[in-house]
């Protein structure tokens, strides 16, 4: 802004008499006179354009003077814009500091004299002239300064890339560089080195034998190699090793190695930088832990929903893709809540209402909803939003929500170690109980009792359907990630030949999952142990009661079913091993064990399964769930094998 720039001056009196006696009064001034008549109008006048002053009338309609000084002051814009009050009233003393509280610099009593009026205007005015052609020169000098500042920057980085070890090391991150004259046996280590070695440079003196005792002994010879290899045709030369602390921490490194010759072809110097990647090291093993916990994720959510479209059941296409839909989808909504918390838990507030936002949208205020917030754990809200999906579901088409005057109330309690949630339905149609259960009513049962521990219960009352559901709270846990490898479909143990109807153990935490199943074996002659969801009732099931094979899934919840197998193996009993991680998660004591990868086929179950037509005859079974059962209960305090592979499986 020049020193001949009009600024701009805003009128605000809701009097038009007034509004045109101070256009008159300060007209000579020569400044942009900009009137308003509001308050309202002012502040749209003022985050248009740039004011220098504002003339207010302190008695206005709607927004007094006091209350439009007050929002300007909030404004960051107009923190220190110039604010004169106009008054046609005595102003008391008590009027005058709230005035100046809200940021007014001065007051111009009515009737106004015009000569003040435009001195304190012309002062403001020129102030704030004076003040924007300041902030142009600070803002011109601060050009310069950083004009000139990157002039120095470039120029020292000229510098620094003059000098190779320190453009290495600048280059590549954590790293120190070194140098050894090899005539003089002198050695030159910069601060970088001391740090990723961590020793004292007042303290660690630099030579061959302490530069061994720090590099592990595994990579000594292989770094010693590395240098040896460096010559005049490859002067430079890269390895990676570790190091061993004085703390005992170890450490990654990559060093590079480059030779200096004399003028006579001699070896002069050796030089390089280490490159301390221990945390690139250890980024590669987790973001490895993550692509299996992925796998693990996806392969348990194709299971489960291979579990819906396998047991879901309708009288029509249209009714069964419905029904698969609706499931899916209510799956797809408790993913994406466990996705938004990076799968540390869903909030049960949120899960409710998006799995009630359908039918809010068709009933609106039939539905009522109370609870306090509750963080559920993945597995807790996957269950509870194909419950509630099929709760609501059941509403829709035959509960409360199929007439006009039904209604539909959903709470819920935390208590220290329950949460119960109550589904209580009213003036609806007469809700007899199904007969036979439906696979809705089925999924919520199973899914309660079996995979969470809790309880369903249904009142299917005169008026609609009454039901509570209790599930006991537990915290999370993680498991041990090892390496095996996946055997070959040869390996595949199979069940004895001659066995009509075999007896399976199965062990597996996903309601759903398991409910296929046991279908599935059902279908192939099976006859089913379990299934169990928890790892001390499968454990006490393996050790006492009797069957010919078992199929364990690996997580069972936040426990492994490691001890299952370890008892199978001591009976001598078959197994394989069903999970959703990759195969070089298992325990590798357990190499030799097949695995089955979810989601699971009736295929590949029947593959590992021989029954015999159901009307053949049945010969004497050579498993041990006959009479080496028995012969088990004699030998109960034996010790497990030093090697449970060993043991025939």
């Amino acid at each position: 802004m020049a020193s001949n720039d009009k600024v701009n001056v805003l009128l605000v009196d809701d009097q038009p008499a007034k509004l045109m006696a101070y256009e008159v009064i300060l007209r000579d001034l020569g400044e942009n006179l900009v009137k308003a008549s509001s308050g309202r109008e002012a502040l749209e006048v003022l985050l248009k354009t740039d004011v220098a002053i504002v003339l207010i009338d302190v008695c206005m309609p709607e927004l007094d003077g006091f209350q439009l000084a007050a929002m300007i002051r909030e404004h960051p814009r107009f923190e220190k814009t110039a604010i004169i009050f106009i008054s046609a009233i005595h102003l008391s003393d008590v009027d005058r500091l709230r005035g100046y509280e809200m940021g007014a610099v001065d007051y111009v009593p009515v009737p106004v004299i015009p000569e003040v009026l435009r001195a304190k205007v012309k002062v403001f005015a020129e102030l704030h002239r004076k003040t924007r052609q300041l902030e142009q020169l600070n803002a011109e000098l601060e050009r310069r300064v950083a004009e000139r500042t990157a002039d120095l920057s470039a120029s020292n980085e000229r510098l620094v890339e003059s000098e190779r070890r320190r453009s290495l090391a600048l280059a590549a991150g954590q790293m120190g560089s070194w140098d050894w004259d090899i005539v003089k046996n002198d050695w030159i280590w910069d601060e970088g080195q001391y740090r990723i070695f961590g020793v004292d440079p007042a303290t660690f003196t630099v030579n061959l034998g302490n530069l061994k005792d720090l590099v592990h002994p595994e990579d000594w010879e292989r770094m010693r190699a590395s240098v040896s290899a460096v010559s005049m045709e490859e002067r430079t030369h890269q390895s990676e090793f570790r190091i061993r602390r004085p703390n005992g921490e170890v450490r990654w490194c990559i060093g590079t190695t480059t030779l200096t010759f004399d003028a006579h072809g001699r070896m002069g110097r050796l030089g390089g930088v280490t490159i301390d990647i221990t945390d690139r090291k250890e980024a590669e093993e987790h973001q490895a832990l993550l692509a299996r916990e992925v796998d693990h994720r996806a392969r348990n959510a194709l299971a489960v929903i291979q579990s819906i479209v396998r047991l879901t059941r309708a009288k029509s296409i249209d009714e069964y893709r419905e029904a698969v839909e609706g499931r899916i989808t209510a799956l797809a909504r408790a993913h994406t809540l466990l996705s938004e918390s990076r799968w540390h838990g869903a909030d049960l507030c949120t899960l409710v209402s998006e799995e009630l936002a359908p039918y809010r949208a068709v009933h609106g205020a039939k539905i009522a909803t109370s609870g306090p917030a509750v963080s559920l754990q993945p597995a807790v809200a996957q269950t509870l939003a194909l419950a509630l999906h099929e709760l609501a579901t059941n509403a829709a088409k035959y509960g409360a929500l199929s007439v006009d005057g039904g209604t539909l109330a959903l709470t819920w309690e935390a208590q220290p170690n329950t949460l119960s949630l109550e589904w209580k339905e009213s003036g609806g149609p007469p809700a007899p109980h199904p007969a036979p259960r439906g696979f809705g009513m089925k999924l919520i049962s199973t899914s309660i009792d079996q995979q969470l521990s809790g309880e369903a219960k249904f009142d299917w009352g005169a008026t609609g359907l009454h039901c509570t559901i209790s599930i006991p709270l537990q915290k999370s846990g993680g498991a041990p990630i090892a390496s095996i490898r996946k055997c070959s479909e040869a390996e595949i143990p199979k069940l004895p030949a001659g066995l009509v109807r075999p007896r399976v153990l199965l062990v597996e935490d996903e309601a759903l999952v398991a409910m296929m199943m046991q279908e599935f074996l059902n279908s192939l002659g099976c006859s089913v142990v379990g299934p169990f969801t928890a790892a001390a009732a499968a454990l006490s099931a393996a050790d006492n009661q009797d069957f010919d094979f078992a199929i364990l899934d690996v997580n069972l919840g936040n426990e492994l079913v490691y001890p299952v197998a370890d008892v199978l193996v001591w009976r001598g009993l078959p197994f394989v091993f069903v999970t959703g991680y990759d195969v070089d998660s298992i325990d590798p004591r357990f190499k030799m064990v097949p695995i089955l990868q979810k989601p699971i086929s009736k295929e590949s179950l029947h593959k590992i399964i021989a029954v015999q037509p159901s009307g053949s005859a049945q010969p004497q079974s050579a498993n041990p769930a006959g009479k080496g059962v028995r012969r088990l209960r004699r030998a109960k305090s034996a010790p497990l094998p030093a090697d449970p592979t060993k043991a025939t499986v």
